[in-house]
Formats: C-alpha cells, sequence, structure tokens
C-alpha cells in the first residue's frame, strides 16, 4: 500500500512514504515554522520515493497530543489530501510514536513511558509495551501534572534503564523538576518523527482501521484549558 504520513504536532515538522519497496523521510525541528516547512517537505519526499501524489493511496497524521496550532496543520494537510484523492485515512498518536522509535532502536526494551511537554506544569504521558516489534499502550493516554506522571513508574526503574529494558521518551522529562531526576543522560528521543509512525498506520490500514477523513478527530487530551485574563478583561 503506498502511504503518506505527515506530523507536526510539535516544534518537529515531519513526512514520511512507503511506496513499493521504498521508505523515505524527512525530519526537521522547526518550530513554528511547519505551515511553511511541511508542503514542501511532501513534495521532496514524494519525489524521492517516485511516487506520484495520484497514486497514494491511503494518508496517516500525527493526530496529537501536542500542539493545538501544529495538530490542526497535519490535520488540514491530510483533509485536503484525502479529499482530493478519495483515500481513508488513520490518525496516529504522537506519544505512540515516540515509543515506537525507542522500540525500534533498542530490541531489549520491553516498557517506554512517552512524556511530552504540556506547559501549564502538565505532561501528554503514556505507557508502551512492544508486542511483534510494534508499541502498543498499557492503559490511555492522559495529561496529568509531573508528580503524578512519576508515581506511575515503577519503582525500581533506574535499575531497569540501565538494564535497557525500560526507555523514557519525549520533552516531558526534563521539562519539570520532579522528573529530570530520573535523567541520567539527555533524553535521546524527544519529538515524535513521521518515519517511526509510519509502521504503526501501516499496521492499522492493514487491520482495515482506515477511516474517512469525516470521521477523524485531533486528540488534544486537555478538554478545558483555564486562561488567565488580562486586568480589566475579566
Amino acid at each position: 500500500m503506498n502511504i503518506v504520513v505527515i506530523d507536526t504536532a510539535t516544534e518537529a515538522c515531519s513526512v514520511a512514504v512507503q511506496y513499493q519497496d521504498k521508505v523515505i523521510g524527512q525530519f526537521s525541528v522547526c518550530p513554528q515554522q511547519q505551515s511553511v516547512t511541511i508542503l514542501p517537505m511532501l513534495a521532496q519526499v514524494l519525489d524521492d520515493a517516485g511516487l506520484a501524489k495520484q497514486d497514494i493511496q491511503g494518508i496517516g497524521f500525527g493526530h496529537g497530543p501536542g500542539s493545538f496550532t501544529g495538530v490542526r496543520i497535519a490535520l488540514g494537510m491530510t483533509q485536503g489530501l484525502a479529499l482530493g484523492l478519495n483515500v481513508p485515512v488513520v490518525g496516529m498518536s504522537t506519544l505512540a510514536t515516540l515509543a515506537q522509535e525507542a522500540f525500534t532502536s533498542q530490541p531489549t526494551l520491553t516498557d517506554v513511558y512517552s512524556a511530552i511537554d504540556a506547559r501549564m506544569n502538565e505532561v501528554y504521558f503514556a505507557h508502551y509495551q512492544v508486542q511483534q516489534g510494534m508499541a502498543v499502550l498499557v492503559g490511555k493516554e492522559c495529561v496529568i501534572p509531573p508528580t503524578e506522571a512519576l508515581s506511575k513508574l515503577p519503582e525500581n526503574i533506574h535499575s531497569q534503564i540501565s538494564d535497557s529494558h525500560i526507555a523514557l521518551v519525549g520533552t516531558g522529562w526534563e521539562a519539570y523538576p520532579e522528573l529530570s531526576q530520573l535523567v541520567s543522560s539527555p533524553i535521546n528521543i524527544t519529538l515524535p518523527n513521521a518515519l517511526y509512525m509510519l509502521p504503526l498506520v501501516a499496521q492499522q490500514f492493514t487491520m482495515g482501521n482506515g477511516q474517512a477523513i469525516e470521521e477523524v478527530e485531533p486528540v488534544y487530551l486537555r478538554d478545558t484549558v483555564t486562561w488567565k485574563k488580562l486586568p480589566g478583561k475579566e
């Protein structure tokens, strides 16, 4: 299946393509530049793969959690492509994508804890285990304070990190003092990459879980946000 995957949910911007026996991707960290970066990046990756737009059979995108604006950029591009090409779509978790990269990079891992800085003294958090090389969610994704994320980790996590059985991924671990105490060296995998979202998306298409673009929704996790009003604007 010829698949294109797009992610702009965080400070990173990435695209990946699966075409015949080729898997090609591009990744760039470009805060607040995703809207001007993603189209040229997509065009370049399609060209590198030799894949014409009309031959795309499915599209995946990072549905969050992440930046509200970033998630909307990827969703908007996916809508335009899917409607024009009349192809199914799969939305995929950015937290799962981080875990998938870790499992792919370190075959000894059994568990990965993903945490993305959600601002407002919270992190987007999820726990994944590996099954047949794929990241599988344990429990549910959530947005929680750092102290609560800490309570969800095993007591012997330091030794399991040292033994390469557990990995921490995402920007959340180094963003708050409560969590940074767990980090003995810089986190290697901090931002989601469409190249590692691709196998998760392909799996969903293989299972028949592609959807019409009208059925796909972003995942913000945070349902309500309390904004501090300016003086005189209450």
